[in-house]
């Protein structure tokens, strides 16, 4: 007889593994769950079991970390992986790429209820906090992907209700790992920047797995402290989000996200047609009231002004009777005071002694002739008399 082969322990274990993993290809299982453990490494050990039997799991920090939570003990789950041994022990496990309570969104789901009983607690969901959108927004926020459909769609729309607005980008990620740290932080840079009256938060639609990046706390908290008012345009109609919640406004849609946030072109039209004729009759009747006002004020103003200038114009006529008699006598006086001075001028004037008789000599220009010496004879002159002047010549003169 040749002899036997000797395997090891190892070469055993090593072939198995070989043998399961080539064998048996990719399942799921269905199971309850037991000792769940997530080490400090970040992989999680468990077991799944029924009534009859129970099988060894591991799920590696990779896929572990794209759990929304841990499932509970006692919880019913179906977990995807592939059949492998531990040589190290010769036990048999499933390793797990991906878990799901029954239902398929299970795990989501309590994940997503235990946010919000905190959120809520915290009163981030009041109406009380809510803030109003501006009616007219000069500049709009957009946070979302670059390649979603969201971004055309929340453009589109803007530009066709009201193409004066400015909108202002920020790409992030929307889905996987890290997508909600990008767009806490879009959010952050946005609301902080003096540049947006109102932000749009949103995505296009997905399962609850691939919106969860807008279920997740930090992004809750960014919308909460944000400085302008936010609308949340997450998936569709029928997806409700922790950020949906939060948000100052929920948007069902992207395209109704936009449609919230700017005013239609032709409302705002007729909103002005409205508004200059109504400015019209409020002018007209506020001229109407003021023009009343000031005739019952002009009507007042008389009346009292009549009563204040009565008194003072009989003061004034009795003052203009005074001066009139003053001013009477003072011309009384000084006509007497004239003609005395008038009669004393008279009497001195040469005109009164040449009408006593004499005669006055005086030379062409007028000059008075006071002399013989002045008289030569053949010296043309005039006597100047009470009623005229006689021409007269010197025919001789003598001392």
């Amino acid at each position: 007889m040749p002899e036997p082969k000797v395997w090891s322990v190892s070469q055993v274990n090593r072939a198995v593994r070989l043998l399961l993993e080539d064998t048996i290809e990719s399942l799921w299982v269905s199971g309850e769950i037991a000792n769940w453990t997530r080490a400090r490494s970040g992989h999680c050990y468990f077991t799944l079991k029924d009534e009859g039997a129970q099988i060894r799991c591991a799920m590696f920090k990779t896929e572990a970390a794209t759990l929304p939570a841990d499932p509970e003990p006692g919880m019913t789950v179906r977990a995807f992986g592939g059949l492998t041994l531990y040589q190290a022990k010769g036990e048999y496990q499933l390793v797990v790429r991906r878990i799901e309570d029954e239902g398929a969104e299970g795990l989501w789901r309590r994940a997503f209820e235990r946010i919000r009983a905190a959120l809520e607690a915290e009163g981030l969901f009041e109406q009380e906090r809510k803030r109003p959108l501006p009616r007219f927004p000069g500049t709009v926020g957009v946070v979302t992907s670059l390649s979603g459909a969201a971004l055309h769609d929340v453009l589109t729309v803007i530009r066709r209700r009201a193409p004066w607005t400015r909108v202002v980008v920020r790409g992030t990620r929307v889905q996987g790992e890290g997508a909600s740290a990008e767009v806490a932080s879009a959010i952050d840079v946005l609301g902080s920047s003096g540049l947006v009256d109102v932000l749009i938060v949103g995505r296009g639609g997905g399962s609850l797995e691939d919106l969860w990046a807008f279920n997740e706390e930090e992004v809750a908290r960014a919308i909460a402290r944000c400085p302008v008012p936010v609308v949340s345009a997450v998936g569709h109609e029928v997806d409700v989000t922790i950020a949906d919640l939060v948000a100052d406004v929920r948007a069902p849609t992207p395209s109704a996200g936009a449609e919230t946030a700017v005013p239609d072109g032709e409302t705002v039209q007729e909103t002005l047609a409205v508004s200059r004729v109504r400015m019209r009759a409020l002018l007209a009747a506020t001229v109407l009231r003021r023009r009343e006002g000031l005739e019952v004020a002009n009507g007042g103003l008389f009346r009292a002004a009549s009563g204040l200038a009565r008194p003072r114009r009989e003061i004034l006529e009795r003052v203009t009777d005074r001066l009139e008699s003053v001013t009477r006598r003072l011309s009384s006086l000084q006509r007497a005071r004239l003609s005395e001075v008038l009669n004393k001028m008279h009497v001195l004037s040469p005109l009164s002694t040449l009408g006593r008789g004499y005669a006055l000599p005086q030379d062409a220009s007028g000059r008075i002739l006071r002399g013989v010496a002045e008289l030569s004879p053949g010296t043309g002159f005039s006597l100047r008399v009470s009623d005229g002047t006689v021409p007269c010549e010197a025919l001789d003169s003598s001392g």
